[in-house]
């Protein structure tokens, strides 16, 4: 039995290994409990496209991470909402978008549209209800709306009792220029916030009947009405439901009136839009930015500018908006067929300019300034590289991974069984040990942060399996000198250990060093084999020093490692071992009291 002393200097072995069984079964459990119980599989291995997007603009200040997570952002909606499921979207390095697009469904159209500006309109506002509480379009009251301050979010209440959309979108004001001050919408201005729903107030009347087709959306406009048709597809559209907004998304000509949905994520709740043709194309804004205005306290507004075009258009369609009873006194901004904005008209604007005010924070503002003057993206890209893999293709690599991997697996075993026998069980051990943290964690981490298993990265793992058996190597020879100098192996394992220690730090430190600036400096696939490798480098320092080193000073006090078995890969006389020299008992006896010390 093991004294107090021993224990001391041996550093309590069982409460290491007890440690890492419990963070190995613990991430097991998790593995099997959230239900990723293998890696998420790259293009290159599942089949599919990857395409990379190379950021260009005259103004190289304009290529930084702001805009280019505002790109990410939209092209992940834009792809989705095609109907591509799992699609990945992300920034690599300075100027490059990868995106992800696995096999299967739209994914032709998807690369197609990848990278594209997309459609930004300006369209004028029918009706709108929340969906599923409202759903029929009527005409508005005849009745002069109360006068409400620019921004205000006071709405009125509807016939049917609906809610209104709340202040982020519809709360916001139209007005002509930015020091002039609109916190008084004139009397033919409904406040922004009564747009809830599309249903008449009391007494307004009976609703004219409405016009059988678009060409009638002029007479639509000033009447308040809807068309025939666009009112059918306004009751039959259910904006919380996917795949109706993914339809009416794809949408049509561009003149004709439209449908369009909205969320609101303060209320929670969809929206939908009966619109009319388009007014201003988005290609006629010419600028659009944040800023603050100090003068009159509202905060922070969107001032953007017209061109020639725009601007005769953006002046014409105001003025008769501004006549308009709410909610067709609106002007939805409808990026990719989803309204990002509705704010109310007042007044005619003329001059190419205007500002956008309301329940901004500096973070909308900017998001809107960004939609509004790049036209969707803040960038232009280009597609730099476009690599497509079938499944089968995929699935091939995948195998041929996993056969060099398990071929380098039975390589290392089989050595270690030859060279070390015993010791060589502990170096599987330690490899089964380290299989399992690698393939929980990369499970884990496909399910929280997107991590996708690719070839390079596979490679990564091949090449850990020969850093993990090169520390083993590192400390078995340690040991094995140490019983060559005669020592028995209790004092042979502890002495060992410091020297060993150093070695793998340093080795792995090199690794991880390599592994980090290669993540840092590469691009594309390369990076899944330097963070696979880095990964298993850090894995390697936790077996080493948890798992293995703790092991073996439990067996050091077994009898068949003790007395050195022929079997056990330490024994003395196949080690070729010295004999000790009379008085080298004495003079290592002060030796070995200081190292228990």
């Amino acid at each position: 039995m093991a004294t107090p002393k021993s224990r001391s200097r041996d550093g309590y072995p069982g409460r290491a290994l007890a440690l890492i069984l419990v963070v190995t079964v613990g991430l097991v459990a998790l593995m099997f409990g959230t239900g990723f119980t293998k890696p998420r599989l790259g293009i290159d291995l599942a089949g599919g496209t990857s395409v990379t997007l190379t950021a260009k603009s005259d103004d190289p200040s304009a290529i930084n991470k702001a805009n280019l997570d505002t790109a990410v952002g939209i092209i992940q909606k834009r792809v989705n909402g095609m109907g591509v499921s799992e699609a990945e979207v992300q920034t690599q390095g300075n100027s490059n978008i990868i995106v992800n697009i696995p096999d299967g469904g739209n994914t032709q159209q998807s690369i197609d549209k990848v990278g594209d500006t997309a459609k930004l309109y300006f369209r004028p506002v029918l009706a709108t209800a929340p969906t599923g509480v409202s759903a029929q379009p009527q005409p508005q009251s005849s009745t002069a709306p109360s006068t409400a301050p620019s921004g205000s979010a006071s709405p009125a209440a509807s016939a049917s009792g609906a809610p209104s959309p709340s202040a982020s979108k519809a709360g916001r004001a139209l007005s002509g220029a930015l020091q002039a001050d609109p916190s008084t919408a004139p009397s033919g201005a409904a406040s922004a916030g009564a747009t809830g729903s599309a249903a008449p107030s009391a007494g307004a009347g009976t609703a004219p009947s409405a016009p059988a087709s678009a060409a009638d959306m002029s007479a639509a406009l000033t009447q308040g009405t809807v068309p025939a048709e666009l009112q059918q597809q306004f009751t039959a559209l259910d904006c919380s439901v996917k795949e109706q907004r993914q339809n009416y998304q794809k949408a049509s000509d561009p003149s004709a009136p439209a449908v369009a949905c909205s969320y609101d994520a303060e209320q929670g709740i969809w929206y939908k839009f009966a619109l009319g043709g388009v007014a201003v194309n988005g290609q006629d804004v010419s600028k659009a930015q944040a800023v603050y205005d100090t003068q009159s306290g509202k905060g922070w507004m969107v001032d953007l500018s017209f061109n020639d075009a725009g601007s005769k258009a953006f002046a014409d369609t105001t003025g008769k908006l501004a006549a308009q009873p709410t909610p067709a006194n609106q002007f939805a901004i409808v990026l990719d067929g989803q309204v990002v904005s509705h704010p109310y008209v007042s007044e005619s604007i003329t001059g190419g300019s205007a500002v956008i005010s309301g329940t901004f924070t500096q973070n909308d503002a900017k998001s809107l300034g960004n939609v509004l003057s790049y036209g969707a993206l803040p960038l232009d890209f280009v597609k730099s590289d476009v690599t497509t893999v079938s499944p089968q293709l995929g699935s091939e690599q995948l195998e041929a991974g996993l056969i060099a991997g398990l071929i380098g697996m039975v390589l290392v075993v089989v050595y270690s069984l030859v060279y070390y026998r015993g010791l060589g069980l502990i170096s599987i051990a330690g490899l089964a040990v380290s299989a399992v943290l690698t393939w929980s964690i990369m499970s884990l981490l496909g399910a929280g942060i997107g991590f996708a298993l690719n070839l390079p990265a596979v490679c990564g793992a091949i090449v850990a399996i020969g850093i993990t058996a090169d520390s083993f190597i590192v400390y078995f020879e340690r040991i094995r000198d140490e019983v060559r100098e005669g020592a028995q192996l209790r004092p042979a394992v502890q002495r060992a250990w410091p020297r060993a220690r150093r070695t793998i730090l340093v080795s792995d430190f090199v690794s991880f060093l390599c592994a980090a600036v290669l993540y840092l400096v590469s691009v594309g696939k390369v990076q899944g084999f330097a963070f696979t490798l880095g990964l298993t480098t850090l894995l390697d320092v936790v077996v080493i020093f948890l798992f293995t080193k703790p092991l073996i000073t439990l067996l050091a006090r077994t009898k068949f490692f003790a007395s050195g078995h022929p079997w056990s890969g330490l024994d003395p006389k196949r080690l070729g071992a010295r004999p000790p020299i009379r008085g080298s008992r004495r003079r290592s006896a002060p030796s070995q009291q200081t190292q228990e010390v």
